[in-house]
């Protein structure tokens, strides 16, 4: 099963494209990569929680278990508004959607469990896309450039996503939402049409 979903520590600057890391790679590009999905981070914070519900496999549970381009320290959903916009290093990125797991992650720990655990505990980590090319490493700090959506938490979105629900008056903020994934706007105005109906 070609899989680029293992990733490996990377030392010193990385060039950071539209299409995400230099080096990087996606298998499966009708569901991977693209300009919405270009980097994936991933909370450092969540390796402890996976690990005590996990304990099988702690052995895996290092940063970039979870295919993520970025295990980053000090940040969760909660602390996100859908369309944040970040600088790390040179690069400039917008967080545009939460990442919905697939397969490839129950291959990698050989457990089917992993996916309803991840979609149920709202660990989902973020999708970038790239605003400003640039250049990130290790150690860079991620700081907050702009919120245009402050009223829209991250893990709402993460929410609606996983277990459907919005309301009328979210589905019409999401469907006019610049910062939001084009695939996920288009989903809001389908599921408003079905409103309106």
């Amino acid at each position: 099963m070609p899989s680029a979903f293992r990733k490996q520590r990377v030392e010193g600057a990385v060039q950071v494209g539209t299409l995400g890391l230099a080096g990087d790679e996606q298998a499966g590009l009708t569901v991977h990569g693209g300009p919405e999905k270009a980097v994936y981070a991933y909370s450092k914070e969540h390796y402890a929680a996976w690990s005590g519900e996990f304990p099988e496999h702690r052995d895996k549970l290092i940063a970039g278990a979870f295919g993520e381009n970025l295990t980053v320290a000090g940040m969760l959903e909660r602390d996100l508004c859908v369309g944040d916009v970040h600088r790390i290093g040179s690069a400039l990125l917008q967080v545009c959607q939460p990442r919905q797991p697939c397969f490839k992650l129950a291959l990698f720990f050989a457990d089917p469990r992993m996916l309803r655990a991840m979609v149920r505990s709202g660990r989902a980590g973020w999708y970038y896309r790239v605003v400003e090319n640039g250049q990130i490493q290790a150690g860079d700090v991620i700081q907050l450039e702009e919120r245009p959506h402050p009223e829209f938490p991250f893990e709402r979105l993460i929410d609606i996503m996983n277990f459907g629900k919005a309301s009328a008056d979210e589905l019409q903020a999401m469907a006019a939402m610049t910062g939001l994934a084009s695939r996920v706007r288009e989903r809001a105005n389908a599921a408003l049409a079905g409103f309106q109906a």
